[in-house]
């Protein structure tokens, strides 16, 4: 429960005092016309931390960020949708190259860019968009147009999207110290989704003034309840990556221990990343609905997230909400099977939405329900599952989608 008003407003990265951004189409995908090359910048040098996938294979973009804030200091993205730069000859050559031409455009140290590619495995990389529209988009962000069609948070958030069906953007407004500080952020990501870190592509900007070892420490605390508890298909990319800046803009006292604004600024940092975890969610390939797998009453808190997201990585659970069909033994079957040791013989399941809500499980037996109210509560697009172990006092909830005949389709095709 927030313990201050955190204001949702508009802007999304570029809300942050100092920060801009802005996307272009570059031509990565042959057979689309979408934005697809994007550029986020902040007019200081930025405190950064960041998470990456625990896959072994690891893209080069990837590689080349790890490098460039291993001493916790950033100050401009450059993302590219369409091809990943993974396992791909000269993938660290062009990676470092793209860093060169960012900062030779924005007057900034190579090793002050960071640089993040999604799309295609293994697709030979090409260097040609990046040294016709990175010195582009810098223009654009030097010059802070509003007018400008290629500026903004929404260009750049619709630049990093792949087969996502809509942008994902959010930004709040919260006080620390008597300051006002912001802090927001865009994210890709609707396949190959099930993070062992943090999933698919985010960049969340903040004028707050935190110092790096804190920023890391918010950071890595935070996924574990927000990109960690998504699951749309059950794989983990390589080039998964997570990315803050922190410009100090606001001028609040520098937060370096833990305390009161430490905890504020974890808040505020929670508010965003789970807002764009459930969008992520929610536009999962081919979805037509959101899973949000809620445990209550368990022993622990890590076992609480461990029985939602096995709930919400269910293929058979998704397909169940995918037919509106209250199948609820496949909820039970999952809790079962979930790692770790706990009671299951007193279990209760209850499905809500919109629709309304139903009982449909009580320590661990079937019950009576209504099916058509059941399917009525299911056939809405944002779907709850409560689950109530009876076994303690931890919460926790993960996101999922559900899975369609539209998912196997995008998948079969791909690459072509």
């Amino acid at each position: 429960m927030a313990t201050q008003a955190y204001k949702p407003i508009e802007g999304g990265v570029c809300a942050p005092l100092g920060f801009r951004a802005a996307g272009v189409h570059a031509g990565f995908k042959k057979k689309s016309k979408k934005k697809d090359l994007a550029l986020i910048y902040s007019d200081t040098l930025c405190d950064a931390a960041a998470a990456y996938t625990t896959n072994k294979v690891k893209g080069a973009t990837l590689r080349v960020t790890m490098e460039h804030l291993a001493d916790g200091k950033a100050q401009a993205v450059v993302i590219n949708s369409g091809y990943a730069n993974t396992l791909a000859p000269n993938g660290m050559e062009i990676a470092r190259r793209t860093c060169a031409l960012a900062g030779e455009a924005l007057g900034l140290k190579a090793e002050d860019v960071v640089v993040c590619s999604t799309g295609v495995i293994g697709q030979p990389p090409q260097i040609e968009p990046f040294e016709k529209y990175v010195p582009r988009l810098a223009k654009v962000v030097l010059a802070g147009d509003p007018a400008e069609k290629h500026y903004g948070s929404a260009a750049a958030a619709e630049a990093i999207m792949t087969t996502d069906t809509i942008k994902k953007e959010c930004a709040i407004e919260f006080k620390l110290g008597g300051k006002t500080c912001r802090i927001a952020g865009i994210a890709k990501g609707s396949g190959m989704i099930n993070p062992q870190m943090a999933t698919m592509l985010v960049f969340l900007t903040t004028d707050a003034n935190i110092a790096p070892t804190l920023l890391r420490d918010a950071l890595k605390n935070d996924i574990n309840h927000s990109f960690n508890q998504i699951s749309i298909d059950g794989d983990t990319s390589t080039n998964d990556t997570v990315v803050i800046m922190a410009n100090g803009k606001a001028k609040n006292k520098r937060i370096e221990a833990f305390g009161k604004d430490f905890d504020t600024f974890a808040e505020a940092l929670n508010q965003v990343t789970v807002h764009l975890a459930r969008r992520l969610a929610k536009d999962g390939e081919g979805a037509t609905k959101l899973i949000e797998c809620r445990v209550k009453n368990a022993q622990t808190d890590d076992l609480a997230m461990k029985i939602a997201k096995t709930v919400i990585q269910s293929d058979l659970v998704k397909t169940a909400i995918f037919g509106s069909d209250a199948n609820w033994g496949r909820i039970l079957c999952a809790v079962g099977y979930a790692p770790g040791t706990f009671n299951v013989d007193n279990v209760d399941v209850v499905l809500a939405s919109e629709g309304g809500e139903v009982t449909v499980c009580e320590a661990s037996f079937a019950v009576d329900f209504d099916e058509a109210l059941a399917k009525k509560v299911l056939d809405c697009d944002e779907i709850q599952i409560l689950v109530n172990l009876h076994d303690g006092l931890a919460r926790a909830q993960a996101y999922g989608c559900d899975l369609t005949y539209e998912y196997v389709r995008i998948n079969g095709m791909y690459r072509t």
